[in-house]
């Protein structure tokens, strides 16, 4: 206040107003051109304090601060770092200036009363010390609380009265750093001897207001000189009348612009350190971080702008604040510790914590609450979640004393849905929430949840029925279409492939081509019995075959499996296979009453009309039996501990199907930002990777089984999908086997290819290369074995067949298709004494006189 009315003056005047130890950052809103300030604002500091509260993990502080504008103005300013780093400030206690021993006392047995233990103390030296003079009375200096203090009262407690720096063992403090110097140095003995020798009985040292002041008046003599001294009259105000104050009757400066203008550009090291104004006042610098021992303080690191906390200044770089490295030095706490305190703790000697759980009248394995008939009240509250609550408890490294608080009316009933019940906890009527409150993102918003203990998920309870209708096409259930497609074409393939592969040298894949035909077909699908009788005698052939065969065998023992479980097996398929079906049908879904799977459903695009709720297992069933027809539901969108409850009674009559829709599980509530949940988190892992947890399962869902449950409910039939591999592996050794034969086959016949008439067209070519296929490879061993021939019957292998009879008897006719008969214009050869003969396609050859041409379509 005095500094606002000196600013106004030097407005007035146009006078530089220039102060060392108005620090309050309200002062920078008036934004006068003639106020300078010579010392940093007391903003700066609340960055700082910022850094070591989150340094050392702390989640909540309480500011304690004197009710005036001194006091007042910081707030703003460090409630607003703090938030940045999302600790909580649950608590501000104001102390007026003028308040005594006793209503400090009040105040302070207050915050005793509450959990955090870390307090920031920003007041003028003299109330400051009285507040903590008071604190070390009644406890509060003990171990486990964390005490800060702010720049105005760090940089003055050693003036205070020695019987009162005991209450300051062990707390933390915030001031400017002033670098160490020669100046500084002399500077310091002449003014303490000075000092002495003027005050004989008083032991004073220079802190940094001194330096500051010092510093200021040096910059108002530099700027004076610069901007000289001629014109230093004041401009008088003409203001009549005798009732003229004083003040009004100031006049208006010339030279002030001047100064103005000099003292924004001073800029030199003073004894304080670099000194020059930015926008009127010093640049935030390099603070140090000290702790109170005995006497005197220790320095415990530094806070720089650039870097935030370390423990030299000097060695500062861009990691340092990334750096997991502690950022400090050791430091004694209050009663003597040097173990860190976690900032907060459960007062025992206040009241216990209200933990409320919510009412029910179905479920009750999960929270069950127990009335008096004649009180109205709570007699006795358990479940599994209250069971698990209890073992999480007992595992705490402290001891937290709590009470459960059922979230009812006077008459017994719920009180409201289970998001009222959680916004309870955000309103600070209960301390916390235990119950099958699971976890979802829009409640987080205002309460924090611990780990989940139970499993997660949302899904679709629907009935079933059992689809096993016996008729008499049920043979083709076990294969899916495409299955039965696939493998019919595969058997004809195979049997093409073989028909190949032996129709040379094999008799039994010869004769005429309906025999053929059939033959192949016989031989393939046979292979289902493994009754065919037709032997096969290239090596190709029976890689082929030998493939097949274990492709068959497969295929056979799973539709043997399949259709025996399609016949004796009961097989109960759900009525309902995806939640979309409900919204086309627009059928009836049903939801656990007070739950939040309610706004799922109208999220979904569900009618409200079409939306029952229920609150035991009974309303359930019931509702099910009833249908969507009837004024019942066709199904129940509900959480996975909940369904499985509901099937272990009503086991082998519910199934659930796709999709499961994700949710966290059943987790505690506590208040945003409260340490207990991190604490109660860890404690949960405890319990649910021990022993303990089974036995609290067992004791309320023993008999809560059922065998057949399968949350995935699936077709019976074999698809391609499981068999696409073997049909895979089939294929490309057939087609590798036909690729190897005709290989084989035209390299035995590249003499003929070479001798081919390059003016004939593709197609007669491979009419005759078909048709010296369709000749019996007589040189194979298999016809060398059954026919013996003359010896002098060398008939060529590789002859067409004859027009007429042979020239030569011995050697017998061709029993293939077509070789008898060869229509015109096509030519046929003579064989002779094994030569062959061409046809036009191949060029005559001089040197074969045996061979005679015959030309159908010209008469020869």
């Amino acid at each position: 206040m005095q500094a606002n009315f000196v600013i106004s003056l030097g407005n007035k005047s146009q006078v530089p107003i220039i102060s060392f130890s108005a620090t309050s950052p309200s002062l920078t809103s008036l934004k006068s051109p003639y106020f300078f300030r010579a010392a940093q604002s007391g903003s700066f500091q609340v960055n700082a304090i910022r850094d070591i509260v989150e340094e050392f993990g702390w989640r909540e502080v309480v500011p304690i601060y004197i009710d005036n504008l001194f006091g007042e103005t910081l707030i703003p300013y460090l409630a607003a770092a703090l938030q940045e780093i999302n600790i909580r400030v649950p608590y501000l206690s104001v102390i007026p200036e003028s308040a005594d021993d006793d209503l400090i006392a009040k105040e302070l047995y207050k915050l005793m009363n509450n959990q955090t233990r870390v307090f920031i103390v920003h007041a003028t030296m003299s109330l400051g010390s009285r507040i903590l003079v008071k604190a070390e009375e009644i406890g509060l200096m003990s171990e486990g609380y964390v005490w800060i203090m702010t720049d105005s009262m760090t940089t003055l407690w050693r003036s205070i009265d020695s019987s009162a720096i005991n209450a300051l063992q062990g707390i933390l403090g915030v001031k400017s750093y002033v670098p160490k110097s020669k100046e500084l140095e002399n500077f310091t003995v002449r003014w303490k001897r000075k000092f002495q020798s003027d005050n004989p009985n008083v032991n004073a040292e220079m802190n940094i207001i001194g330096l500051w002041a010092y510093d200021a008046t040096f910059a108002v003599a530099r700027a004076v000189e610069n901007a000289g001294t001629a014109n230093l009259r004041f401009n008088r105000t003409n203001i009549s009348g005798s009732g003229a104050t004083d003040l009004e009757t100031l006049g208006v400066s010339q030279n002030g612009p001047r100064l103005i203008k000099e003292l924004s550009k001073i800029n030199f090291t003073g004894l304080s350190g670099d000194f020059h104004f930015v926008n009127g006042q010093l640049e935030s610098s390099v603070f140090q971080i000290v702790n109170v021992n005995g006497n005197g303080e220790r320095r415990v690191g530094f806070w720089t702008p650039q870097s935030g906390l370390v423990k030299d200044w000097k060695s500062t770089n861009t990691s340092a604040k990334s750096s997991s490295k502690p950022k400090l030095g050791p430091i004694i706490w209050p009663g003597d510790t040097n173990s860190v305190p976690k900032g907060w703790k459960i007062p025992v000697e206040g009241k216990k914590l209200q933990i409320g759980v919510p009412v029910k009248d179905g479920f009750t394995e999960f929270v069950k609450v127990t009335w008096d008939s004649n009180s109205k009240k709570a007699k006795s509250i358990g479940g599994y979640c209250i069971d698990v609550f209890d073992a999480v408890m007992r595992k705490m490294p402290y001891p937290v004393p709590y009470e459960y608080v059922p979230f009812a009316t006077p008459e017994g009933n719920a009180a409201g849905s289970y998001n009222d019940l959680v916004d309870q906890v955000f309103y600070g009527i209960y301390d916390g929430v235990v119950g099958d409150i699971t976890i979802v993102a829009n409640r987080s918003l205002y309460v924090d949840y611990t780990l989940p203990y139970t499993e997660s998920g949302v899904s679709l309870l629907v009935p079933v029925r059992d689809n096993n209708k016996k008729n008499a096409w049920v043979f083709l259930q076990p294969l899916t279409s495409d299955l039965w497609v696939t493998s019919g074409c595969f058997f004809v393939f195979i049997g093409f492939v073989v028909w190949v592969l032996e129709h040379r040298i094999n008799e039994d894949f010869r004769g005429p081509p309906a025999h053929q035909v059939g033959t192949s077909f016989w031989f393939s699908f046979s292979t289902m019995v493994f009754a065919h009788r037709e032997k096969v005698v290239s090596n190709l052939g029976r890689f082929v075959v030998i493939i097949w065969c274990f492709v068959v065998l497969v295929l056979t023992q799973s539709y043997t499996a399949s259709l025996t479980s399609l016949l004796t097996v009961e097989q109960l398929q759900p009525t309902v296979t995806d939640i979309n079906q409900l919204l086309k049908r627009r059928e009836s879904v049903g939801f656990l009453s007070a739950s939040f799977v309610k706004d799922m459903l109208l999220g979904m695009k569900f009618d409200e009309s079409h939306i029952k709720k229920y609150g035991t297992l009974e309303e359930l069933h019931d509702l099910f039996t009833e249908g969507s027809a009837n004024g019942g539901i066709s199904a129940a969108l509900d959480e996975i501990p909940y369904i499985r409850l509901f099937l272990s009674k009503y086991c082998g009559k519910y199934t659930t199907v796709k999709p499961t829709f994700k949710t966290d599980g059943f987790g505690f509530v506590f208040p945003k930002g409260s340490p207990l949940a991190a604490d109660v988190s860890r404690a949960i892992l405890n319990v649910t990777q021990g022993d303990e947890m089974q036995k609290i399962h067992n004791k309320w869902f023993n008999n809560a089984t059922c065998p057949d449950f399968d949350p995935t409910v699936s077709s019976n039939s074999l698809g391609l999908e499981s068999f696409w591999g073997l049909f895979l592996i089939a294929g490309v050794a057939s087609i590798s086997a036909l690729i190897i034969f005709a290989a084989m086959f035209l390299y035995e016949q590249k003499h003929v290819l070479f001798q081919f008439n390059p003016e004939n067209s593709v197609w007669r070519k491979v009419r005759t290369v078909s048709r010296i296929f369709d000749q019996k490879d007589v040189s194979s061993h298999t016809f060398k074995k059954t026919e013996p021939r003359d010896a002098s019957c060398h008939c060529s292998v590789h002859s067409i067949g004859a027009y007429g009879s042979s020239t030569n008897t011995n050697c017998p006719p061709s029993p293939s298709v077509g070789s008898n008969q060869i229509d015109p214009p096509d030519l046929v050869f003579v064989v002779e004494q094994g030569s062959v003969t061409d046809s036009p396609d191949i060029p005559p050859s001089p040197e074969r006189s045996s061979i005679e041409f015959a030309d159908h379509s010209h008469g020869q």
